[in-house]
């Protein structure tokens, strides 16, 4: 049996009914697929007589010697980052795929479904306007950790550990709520709050996209600046403000890190979604959603070492400005002609 009996919505968060049982059947997938590789219908069968968490995971784990290789070959280590906005979605439609396959309640799916290729298609969208698919494109944090650690061993352990690891397990678990939610189907019906859930998501999907928009006008903005020496004229950004560097306006006037904020809200409202409907507090799926939100503080923590070492006023912005979440009681950053005359 592929999934578990569960005759309640609690039941459904019980690691040891709803995954520990399945664990072995990851010591017998690779043979079954290499047996079954010819034959179309063996393979739907396997599909469906494999738990889709074990699956899912078994998938994540076959992509890290696969990006590990290409990584290695290229000296390029942002093979990860250029699927980064894909799989947590093929992991969520993965999830729908086999609920509708099995015939289960796939109301909550369905609507996750359309938004989470909303998301994918905003953030897949906003990085290959920024290059990242581009031959030789790199994450420019990557050569600075490759840098400071200063050892090919070491660096290789690092990516084998982390880079092609670790980062795919991650992008694999904040899909694990979604399991919950499919478990949750056939003992709880969808209702007004599920509704609530949808709409939250589709909210902090439409704030990163607002905010990465405002990112992409200034550095527009900038780069025009730079090459001519005058502000477009249809920029609502003034010479101070692009010469101090980076953008304090619109939603970065609020936060450091708007997009960021988003980002992580997203999966953080999955995960609490999957609380509300199997009426748990806490469950061990909320691990995927907590490890992406301690990527996002330790990644930022270093893009923002990077970023205060190219502009002087960047510390005033970090003191003044949240990093993710508003501050009450931030002053906010003034603007670029009075910091100026200030320092004068």
């Amino acid at each position: 049996m592929a999934l578990p009996l569960v005759k309640s919505a609690v039941a459904c968060t019980d690691f040891t009914r709803t995954v520990q049982p399945y664990i072995p059947q990851l010591n017998t997938l690779p043979q079954q697929i290499y047996q079954s590789a010819t034959d179309l219908q063996a393979l739907r069968e396997l599909y469906l007589s494999t738990n889709p968490l074990i699956s899912a995971f078994a998938f994540s784990l076959a992509l890290v010697p696969i990006v590990l290789v290409i990584s290695e070959i290229n000296r390029n280590y942002s093979q990860i980052d250029r699927i980064w906005s894909l799989l947590p979605t093929f992991y969520n439609l993965h999830y729908v795929a086999y609920a509708h396959a099995k015939g289960l309640p796939t109301q909550r799916l369905d609507s996750l479904a359309i938004i989470s290729l909303v998301w994918s298609a905003r953030l897949t969208y906003n990085y290959w306007r920024k290059g990242g698919y581009q031959i030789g494109s790199e994450d420019y944090r990557w050569k600075i950790v490759k840098d400071y650690v200063n050892s090919p061993i070491l660096f290789f352990v690092f990516n084998i550990a982390f880079i092609s690891l670790a980062q795919s397990l991650l992008l694999f678990s904040v899909t694990m709520p979604t399991y919950v939610l499919l478990l949750a189907g056939p003992v709880t019906k969808a209702q007004i709050p599920d509704i609530i859930f949808t709409q939250v998501l589709i909210g902090w999907v439409f704030l990163a996209y607002v905010a990465d928009q405002q990112q992409w006008d200034f550095h527009l903005a900038k780069g025009s600046y730079q090459k001519s020496a005058k502000v477009p004229p249809s920029s609502r950004y003034t010479a101070a403000d692009l010469d101090r560097g980076f953008n304090t306006k619109g939603l970065w006037s609020l936060s450091r890190h708007p997009n960021f904020l988003a980002e992580q809200s997203v999966w953080l409202t999955l995960y609490i979604w999957s609380c509300w409907a199997t009426g748990t507090n806490y469950h061990w799926a909320g691990l995927g959603a907590a490890a992406y939100l301690f990527l996002f503080q330790s990644s930022t923590w270093l893009t923002e070492l990077i970023t205060a070492g190219k502009y002087s006023d960047y510390k005033m912005y970090q003191n003044r400005v949240g990093k993710f979440v508003p501050s009450l009681w931030g002053e906010g950053m003034p603007s670029a002609n009075a910091a100026g005359k200030k320092e004068k």
